[in-house]
C-alpha cells in the first residue's frame, strides 16, 4: 500500500487532564501517515486523483488547537477518524506527542492505527 506522510506537524492547544494543563496551549506535536491507493495519481501527475496533504494538514493543525481533550489517546482518535473521511484513505496511523511532558523525556504520546470500520 502506498503512503502519503504529515512529520512533525506542531500544534498548539488544551490537552491534559492537569488544571496546569488545562490553562494554557501547550505544543502537541502531531504525524500522520495515510495509506492510500497512488497509482492513478502517479499515471496521471493531478492532484484530484490524490489525497491533498496540505488538507489533511491544515484539518488536523485545526482540530487539534480548538478540541480541548484530556488525552492524547482521544486526540489521536479524532485525528484519524478526520483522515478516513477522505473514502480514498484507507487506513491511517496517526501519532501524538506531548513534548516535555515527562522529565526526562524528549516527548510521550501515543501511536494509533484505525481503518475506516473501526468507527463503524
Amino acid at each position: 500500500m502506498d503512503k502519503i506522510f504529515i512529520r512533525d506537524l506542531v500544534a498548539r492547544g488544551i490537552i491534559g487532564v492537569n488544571d496546569s494543563e488545562r490553562e494554557k496551549s501547550q505544543e502537541i506535536l502531531i504525524n500522520i501517515t495515510l495509506l492510500v491507493d497512488l497509482r492513478a495519481a502517479g499515471e496521471s501527475d493531478c492532484l484530484d486523483d490524490s489525497v491533498s496533504y496540505r488538507t489533511i494538514a491544515k484539518r488536523a493543525l485545526a482540530h487539534a488547537e480548538s478540541a480541548a481533550r484530556f488525552t492524547v489517546e482521544a486526540l489521536a482518535a479524532d485525528l484519524a477518524k478526520l483522515c478516513l473521511e477522505d473514502p480514498r484513505v484507507q487506513r491511517v496511523i496517526v501519532r501524538v506527542e506531548k513534548p516535555g511532558a515527562v522529565r526526562f523525556s524528549r516527548s510521550v504520546g501515543v501511536e494509533i492505527e484505525r481503518t475506516r470500520e473501526d468507527f463503524a
